[in-house]
């Protein structure tokens, strides 16, 4: 390792990626007029990127930094990105310099603004929140509690490159970039998992490299053209959380389930009432089916990544670190167990209904006339 390269001050852009669930849906037209925001236009590209990529439309909101006092960055920005499918990303981020070797260090400097953050964390938390509150009234199935899933990811953009040789440099600085995107300090992991970090760089130019891991990548890239790149990171967290918000809630749908089989089959008195709670039940899956069927198939529409192979293999490499195609699979088979559940319930509640009409067929038709040739008998 050289000195010269881990301890020389290093122009760096820090990105950080805040990806929220707040709810199953958001009316963004009712949402822009609560807030000032404005549909997203994309970005300023300079290599050959795709002019359109299939991925999600949002709102966005920029949001104001003039009162941050944040004395330690060049320049510090704020936007929110607003989903239609109650999902909001916050991209904050900031240049400053670092030497490689301290950059994990800047990566949650301190920051004061009028909400009384202290850090550049908590600003974000604080930021969420208030675009939350504004708007609430736009938001479907608003999450109870305001409890929400959230991942988070940063990026550390270098933006100067000692040597000119990206490989070579992060070849010279392996541990230290291991450890970087490890989040763990430099010199403790074995040798096998620096080289399973380091494993798959992607470059685009021969002055450019890019190694990502679950929750940082690191990005070298001295023309500052990786835009493109940090929104397939950005979308990629985006489908991961909502492959988890799914998860969650069809956890929930199956424990509420479980209570339904109870009710009807262990408590007596009330298996009538847990026979009519099917009906209502099944409905709603009917309307969650959908809204599940309608969201996978917008993530899997969105990720394909049209037109542009390079992009494409960063975002598969991103799925495949975030195991989203288990999590997938896991929503889908959550979705075929609640319906066989409550199919079978409905079934059964059928078939109970239909030996209760036959018992009254043969009291009405069977039962009842002989008691009245009984009583004419009798009679007689």
């Amino acid at each position: 390792m050289s000195d010269d390269t881990t301890t020389s001050e290093l122009p760096v852009e820090i990105v950080h990626l805040y990806v929220y669930d707040i709810g199953r849906g958001v009316d963004l037209k009712k949402a822009a007029s609560l807030i000032p925001a404005y549909p997203d236009i994309g970005f300023g590209k300079r290599r050959d990127t795709p002019s359109s990529l299939t991925l999600p439309k949002p709102l966005v909101l920029t949001l104001s930094t003039e009162e941050c006092d944040a004395s330690y960055f060049e320049k510090f920005t704020a936007v929110a990105k607003i989903y239609d499918d109650g999902a909001i990303t916050l991209v904050v981020r900031f240049r400053t310099t670092s030497t490689f070797a301290e950059l994990a260090s800047k990566s949650n400097l301190q920051v004061s603004d009028v909400s009384g953050a202290e850090s550049v964390e908590q600003f974000a938390d604080s930021s969420f929140k208030m675009v939350v509150h504004a708007i609430k009234e736009a938001v479907t199935g608003l999450k109870d509690n305001w409890v929400f899933d959230r991942e988070t990811y940063t990026a550390f953009c270098i933006l100067d490159c000692p040597g000119g040789n990206p490989a070579a440099f992060l070849a010279e600085n392996r541990e230290v970039a291991a450890a970087l995107l490890a989040g763990e300090e430099t010199g403790i992991l074995h040798d096998s998992q620096v080289k399973q970090i380091l494993e798959k760089p992607f470059s685009y130019r021969k002055g450019d490299i890019a190694v990502f891991d679950f929750d940082r990548c690191v990005i070298i890239d001295p023309m500052r053209d990786y835009e493109d790149v940090l929104l397939i990171a950005e979308h990629a967290n985006y489908r991961l959380i909502e492959l988890r918000a799914l998860d969650t809630l069809l956890d929930k749908w199956l424990d509420e389930a479980e209570r339904d089989i109870r009710k009807i089959y262990l408590s007596g008195g009330k298996a009538r009432h847990g026979q009519r709670s099917v009906k209502l039940k099944l409905g709603k899956l009917q309307t969650l089916r959908f809204d599940a069927l309608f969201t996978l198939e917008n993530l899997d529409n969105s990720s394909k990544i049209i037109g542009d192979y390079f992009l494409g293999l960063l975002y598969e490499r991103l799925c495949q670190i975030f195991n989203t195609e288990s999590w997938k699979v896991s929503v889908e088979k959550r979705l075929d167990s609640l319906q066989n559940v409550y199919e079978l319930l409905k079934s059964d509640a059928g078939e109970r209904r239909m030996l209760t009409l036959e018992i009254v067929f043969i009291v009405v038709c069977i039962v009842l006339p002989l008691i009245q040739i009984v009583q004419v008998m009798l009679g007689a």
